[in-house]
């Protein structure tokens, strides 16, 4: 098991920010693997590890949207005041001039879409959407709708352009991940592309975003798991290493993607997911692989 988790480990830390579906990989390599599947409470608890290093990579601008955040509550704070330009000292007028604490804002609001339904879907996201079938249907069907906005859009906004509106639809984009084969990264990414965002804006808001439902979920799961204990899952020590793996291949990710993406389309990612979807299809058509 030890050994299934180093594995699984680098499978999460690899897939979880490229917009390739982390939860299908760890699905089919589990499967591949021998060891069945390892459940969603699993997947949820190694997104911790990948998760941290979102937060060790933005540090500084989650250290800055935070500070912003809470400093503009107060009306006699100095960041507040000089926020307002001079002008009514309200907290609107403050968050009107406060880059960083609309930020925070919108990411929150981007974070209820996956929070709530999330919790709504809890059963049905631990069974029927961890079908196989459904997972390759996915990879292949989102991939081309990647490729296809990714191609033929423009791209006229920036991180700074986001509003209340396109937050919440960055946030459906998110929540669509909940159906493994999606990708958290390529549904958020697809939502801001379609929106007219750069690649480069699209992707460092998306790992903002999953901070709250990643951690949130993991958590939620870790608790869950402690408290009922599934029949198929690993076990703490094998849980430990896969985050503690998935946090140091993510990190080193994060920086890889956020390079490319500046560069290169997202031709090669959308390649990967159809041939991959393929390939799964194949493999659960001959018996290989198992739906469930």
């Amino acid at each position: 098991m030890i050994v299934t988790a180093i594995i699984l480990g680098l499978v999460q830390g690899l897939t979880e920010f490229l917009p390739i579906s982390s939860s299908a990989h760890i699905r089919i390599v589990s499967q591949l693997l021998g060891v069945g599947d390892w459940g969603a409470g699993f997947t949820a608890i190694c997104q911790i590890g990948t998760e941290t290093a979102v937060i060790i990579y933005f540090r500084k601008e989650i250290k800055e949207i935070l500070l912003n955040f809470f400093a503009i509550l107060s009306p006699n704070s100095v960041t507040s005041l000089r926020a307002s330009g001079g002008t009514k000292n309200t907290y609107w007028t403050r968050l009107k001039n406060n880059s960083p604490a609309q930020l925070g804002w919108w990411i929150i609001i981007g974070s209820l879409p996956a929070i709530i339904l999330g919790v709504l879907l809890k059963d049905v996201i631990k069974t029927d959407f961890r079908n196989l079938w459904l997972t390759a249907v996915m990879l292949i069907s989102f991939g081309l709708i990647l490729g296809i906005i990714d191609r033929y859009q423009s791209a006229s906004k920036t991180i700074k352009d986001l509003n209340w509106l396109d937050a919440v639809l960055y946030g459906i984009g998110q929540s669509l991940a909940l159906i493994p084969g999606v990708s958290r990264s390529g549904g958020t990414i697809s939502a801001g592309r379609l929106m007219k965002y750069d690649r480069n804006s699209s992707a460092r808001y998306a790992f903002l975003l999953a901070i709250p439902a990643v951690f949130g979920s993991g958590l939620f799961e870790t608790v869950d798991v402690l408290t009922d204990l599934p029949a198929n899952f690993p076990g703490p020590v094998p849980a430990i290493i896969a985050v503690l793996i998935s946090f140091i291949v993510g990190y080193f990710v994060i920086i890889a993607f956020l390079r490319i993406v500046t560069t290169f389309s997202y031709m090669p990612f959308v390649i990967y997911r159809v041939a991959l979807g393929v390939l799964v299809l194949g493999l659960l058509a001959v018996g290989v692989l198992t739906p469930l």
